[in-house]
């Protein structure tokens, strides 16, 4: 125990704010006759009550002295006034200040044991029923079944704001579920993960061979993959991480698997040699996906000299010259119900698009365009000069249930339109690719447009290299580097990397440069030198624009160090912006931050510069990228400036949700595009050095890529075509035969 805490007891006489997520409140606590500001974690404190804190006084820098709690206990008032304090509070229902002085008066110190043993004796209150007797009654005691709870919770370590929600779950049951299967609790509550409930289930005393605690740490090993990307795990890789996370031999973990698969919590299918298990939840949306894929792959008879003659006048109209493949596209794209456009960076995508959308135009249908990101979005739009939208936008993100997406657009209210074309499709995952297709009714032309090369999707399953691979749908892939394109160094290069190709290195180029640094120190010491004073200039664009991208989080040119390093230099410590550190990070007005999670419920506004709302939503998404506008220690909150003028204002208990963004990894850049990129290149593992991740880099720079570091290591890079092994089933479920599901 902190020798130097205090401790103070009193009644509260107001409570100024609470945020009722995380139970934070600041309130007005008399004590020994003086008001006292206190604040702290008091979930379910009412006015009026009495309660004894223990914590410090702290001197606030503009709210003066406060007494901040780190825990409490409710006190049972002890005598009539303080009774009658607490009842006329407004705390119980129906119960006003002229109600509690007649009940106190009536029965004085021995109210409370009246409530709750003799409560049909409240109705000799003029005022009050039988009935409304009870119901006093079953406030009073329930209060105090949650209070007994929390106490009962708090003993296994879990914080004030996740009691409240346990018990709100389960209520009276929280007993017999805490002391005999705990891990239930990972599958009933968000915010109840299997390493938490394993560490309840340890203080409780429960066995680690326990078949509770087994087939919880299959589900999280399950859990954990997906969050790697992979759909499901081979059942000896699953039975190896389960083995290795539970540290139980792996005979003890396998036969479990059927089990599971009887209580419909996993599913497993057998692929050639290899059997697949799944997390139920993402099997069924694999498994409907390529269902509905089907579906919408239906044909149109439209004559050939139609479309070749409305070809011919939009090529009139814009000046624009198809290549084959291009309007092999445009055709694919008139006859088929699902069509899919891949090609590399510079070969005729955005004209391909354009096209389809002007011929689809000119026959008077209706078109939604979308993308995966809001800045994927916005390109999109640039280069079209039609709207479009994020794709949770277009399906009317609602924010769910427990922070998970909840989408208005489904297949009981589908998307009214006759075509979508989804851009940058290799950034949409399984999850994402399933609430969409569930709102695309039959009959409605779907155009899915990317670059196969890049990286995979951050979420988990490869949709858009399963669904080209399957062969089972018409597929165009655009190849032809146009002269335009040609003319940039970005765009050869990344072709000749996509190849397995030397790339010159003499730094004759106006847009690709290699600065050969072998230490990583120098390396960090150039970069900053080109995002500070060379790069800016060079592109037209602030510092803030330029994106240090790097293949890894750890070491000595992780994101980790090196966002230390550039707050430092790019956003210096200063009287004026305020601070706020969140575990190893420090936050600072004006830093650049970056989302690290979905996260359905976060709502937005965008404003007029006059202050009106222009509109709202919810919604922030892993990698979106803000600007921190203001830190509020008060109001416990940071506002965050997001793409389209989106203003965020985040508690401060979910902080953990961002992270500074001087640095990404080029997975978190995929669907983004900057006018600079600084890429420091030293060492790193085989698996994750490889040519996918170089070509991905390569392509987000739209005017400058500049490489820092090893040239040895970038000519390993684009030798190695090993990519990192991804578990994604929708290329078996749309290959073998439909089933009904």
């Amino acid at each position: 125990m902190d020798n130097n805490q205090e401790t103070i007891s009193g009644y509260v006489e107001h409570i100024i704010y609470r945020n009722a997520e995380n139970g934070y409140t600041v309130l007005v606590l008399v004590s020994e006759g003086e008001e006292l500001t206190c604040v702290g974690s008091f979930p379910d404190i009412a006015e009026g009550e009495n309660i004894e804190a223990r914590g410090e006084y702290i001197d606030h820098p503009t709210y003066g002295r406060q007494f901040k709690a780190v825990s409490f206990e409710e006190k049972a008032p002890q005598d009539a006034l303080a009774i009658e304090r607490y009842l006329g509070s407004g705390a119980i229902k129906g119960i006003g200040v002229a109600l509690a002085a007649r009940i106190v008066r009536r029965f004085k110190e021995d109210t409370f044991r009246i409530i709750e043993e003799e409560p049909e004796r409240l109705a000799e209150i003029k005022g009050i029923s039988e009935r409304k007797a009870m119901e006093i009654a079953e406030q009073v005691n329930g209060r105090r079944d949650l209070r007994q709870a929390m106490i009962f919770l708090q003993k296994y370590g879990i914080s004030t704001a996740l009691a409240v929600k346990i018990y709100s779950q389960y209520g009276q049951e929280v007993y017999g579920i805490v002391q005999e299967n705990p891990y239930r609790m990972a599958d009933d509550i968000d915010g109840v993960g299997f390493r938490t409930a394993d560490e309840i289930a340890s203080r409780v005393g429960i066995r680690t061979d326990s078949d509770f605690r087994i087939r919880s740490g299959i589900q999280y090993a399950l859990q954990q993959a997906m969050g790697e990307g992979h759909t499901y795990l081979p059942v000896e890789e699953l039975t190896r991480r389960s083995s290795s996370l539970l540290e139980i031999a792996p005979e003890h973990i396998e036969k479990h698997f059927m089990n599971l698969a009887i209580d419909r919590k996993i599913v497993m299918r057998q692929a050639k040699d290899v059997t697949q298990v799944y997390a139920s939840s993402c099997f069924y949306m694999e498994a409907n996906t390529a269902a509905m894929l089907k579906q919408l792959d239906i044909g149109y008879d439209v004559p050939d000299i139609e479309i070749e003659e409305r070809l011919r006048q939009i090529e009139k109209q814009t000046g624009m010259d198809l290549d084959g493949h291009q309007a092999e596209a445009v055709r694919e794209a008139v006859r088929n119900g699902l069509l899919i456009i891949t090609g590399g960076p510079g070969t005729g995508k955005t004209t391909t698009i354009n096209t389809i959308i002007r011929y689809f135009e000119m026959e008077g249908l209706d078109i939604f365009l979308a993308a995966p990101t809001g800045r994927a979005a916005k390109r999109m739009s640039e280069t079209t000069g039609f709207e479009a939208r994020t794709i949770h936008r277009m399906l009317e993100l609602n924010g769910g249930v427990e922070g998970r997406a909840g989408f208005e657009r489904n297949e009981q209210n589908p998307l009214e339109t006759d075509v979508i074309i989804i851009d940058e499709m290799s950034m949409v995952d399984i999850s994402l690719m399933y609430a969409l297709l569930k709102a695309v009714p039959a009959g409605t032309r779907l155009i899915l447009v990317g670059d196969v090369n890049q990286l995979p999707s951050v979420g988990a399953g490869s949709v858009l290299k399963d669904v080209i691979d399957s062969d089972m749908f018409h597929t165009v892939k655009l190849t032809r580097i146009f002269r335009q394109a040609s003319t940039s160094d970005i765009i050869v290069n990344a072709h000749r990397i996509n190849r397995g190709e030397p790339v010159n290195l003499d730094n004759k180029s106006m847009d690709f440069f290699f600065l050969k640094r072998y230490d990583a120190d120098r390396i960090i010491n150039v970069t900053l030198q080109l995002i500070k004073q060379k790069l800016p200039k060079f592109v037209d664009a602030s510092e803030f624009d330029i994106q240090v991208l790097t293949p890894m989080r750890k070491g000595l040119l992780g994101v980790e160090r090196l966002n230390t390093v550039l707050q430092q230099y790019l956003n210096p410590p200063d009287e004026n912006k305020r601070e706020k550190e969140n575990g190893s990070t420090l936050f600072r007005e004006g830093d650049k931050v970056m989302q690290t999670k979905n996260n359905y419920q976060l709502e937005w506004e965008i404003r007029s510069k006059y202050g009106l709302m222009i509109e709202k939503g919810c919604g922030i998404f892993n990698g979106d990228v803000g600007i921190i506008e203001e830190i509020n220690d008060f109001s416990e909150t940071m506002t965050i400036s997001f793409d389209e003028g989106r203003m965020v204002e985040y508690p401060f208990k979910q902080l953990e949700e961002l992270e500074l963004a001087y640095a990404i990894t080029i997975h978190k850049s995929q669907g983004s595009e900057y006018p600079a990129v600084v890429i420091p290149l030293l060492s790193g593992p085989r698996m994750l050095m490889n040519r996918n991740l170089l070509y991905t880099a390569v392509t987000r720079a739209k005017k400058c890529v500049t490489i820092v570091g090893n040239d040895e290591t970038f000519n390993q890079m684009i030798a190695n075509n090993a990519e990192q092994k991804r578990y994604s089933g929708l290329f078996d479920r749309l290959t073998e035969e439909q089933e009904n599901l």
